[in-house]
């Protein structure tokens, strides 16, 4: 009888594991650099690398290969469910900002972005 209710006890503890228990509060889980369109907006060509890092925070991402983009991805999730996901990628020449891409973009380099869409579709 002892091995029946152990049994019974430990497939409810793990069916609790595997559906979800009820009534679990799940915290906003985020990660990366928080990125809004108004610090995008700060963001002027020709800014030396420590003026982004002032503006944008330490790159995530620092690519090995290619010294002169720095990513930063953010991403904001409740339980499994993500609420909000961003990506820009910003590209340097040396010690100055030339580019910015990704889903927030200043100005300047939106207009630059929608002259090569114009340039690709002609």
């Amino acid at each position: 009888m002892r091995v029946l209710i152990a049994t019974l006890l430990l497939l409810a503890v793990t069916a609790c594991g595997f559906v979800g228990f009820p009534g679990v509060y799940k915290i906003n889980i985020e990660q990366g650099n928080i990125i809004t369109q108004d610090i995008i907006d700060q963001l002027e060509r020709g800014m030396s690398r420590r003026q982004v890092r002032f503006i944008l925070g330490t790159p995530l991402v620092e690519d090995t290969f290619d010294q002169d983009r720095w990513d930063y991805p953010y991403e904001i999730k409740l339980g499994d469910e993500i609420i909000r996901k961003a990506m820009v990628t910003v590209y340097f020449d040396g010690d100055r900002l030339v580019d910015v891409k990704g889903d927030y973009l200043p100005a300047w380099a939106a207009d630059t972005a929608e002259a090569e869409t114009a340039e690709e579709a002609s």
